[in-house]
């Protein structure tokens, strides 16, 4: 989500400044009071006034986010899906290339039954390509021939790992002749990287 607002927090009594922080799967607060609430622990929540008050395990907070109180607990209420993330729209031709994930292959399932797996299907509106190695990045221009001129390829690879990085995926998109417009948190352990067709090209 990577929303971050300077505000006061009260909790267990106390008062401090500081950020608030609404980030995919955590709640943070960061000031002389730190605060770590996992999404999914939360129990209850209410915006009212510009404060959202929170409770889980860990106890009860309100955060004076002002205007953007009911924004974050409509994002906290009704998180976003990785498919949501990715851009998987209802009906779209998907690709699925070395990316096993089986809830987010059910996430792309719910929205389209146009769905290849293991090599990538002629005009694609989607290609969701996992590289776990530099040599993996070998078969981006052949996935590229494959996508719409609309189209996009997403590369799915570890995160903090040196056998791959963002410059070697990045770098392999640029050689295929597509260029980098987004990045997405996968999972705990993944990143994706989104490329596309530059639009002089199309």
């Amino acid at each position: 989500m990577g929303q971050e607002v300077s505000c006061k927090v009260q909790f267990n009594g106390q008062t401090a400044a500081g950020k608030a922080l609404l980030e995919t799967d955590d709640l943070i607060f960061r000031g002389a009071i730190r605060l770590s609430i996992p999404l999914k622990e939360i129990q209850s929540l209410d915006a009212t006034d510009g404060v959202l008050r929170v409770n889980w395990p860990g106890g009860a907070a309100a955060f004076a986010l002002g205007a953007q109180a009911e924004k974050w607990a409509h994002k906290i209420r009704h998180p976003r899906t990785l498919a949501d993330k990715l851009d998987v729209k209802p009906g779209l031709r998907v690709s699925l290339v070395g990316v096993a994930d089986a809830d987010f292959r059910a996430q792309v399932a719910a929205r389209t039954g146009d769905i290849t797996e293991g090599k990538a299907a002629k005009e694609s509106d989607l290609i969701l390509f996992g590289a776990e190695a530099v040599k993996d990045l070998a078969r981006v221009a052949r996935l590229a021939a494959a996508i719409k001129r609309q189209g996009a390829i997403w590369i799915v690879y570890p995160k903090g790992l040196q056998t791959i990085t963002e410059h070697d995926v990045r770098g392999a998109g640029l050689a295929a002749g597509l260029v980098d417009v987004k990045v997405a948190r996968f999972s705990p352990t993944h990143t994706a990287l989104k490329f596309v067709i530059p639009v002089g090209k199309r």
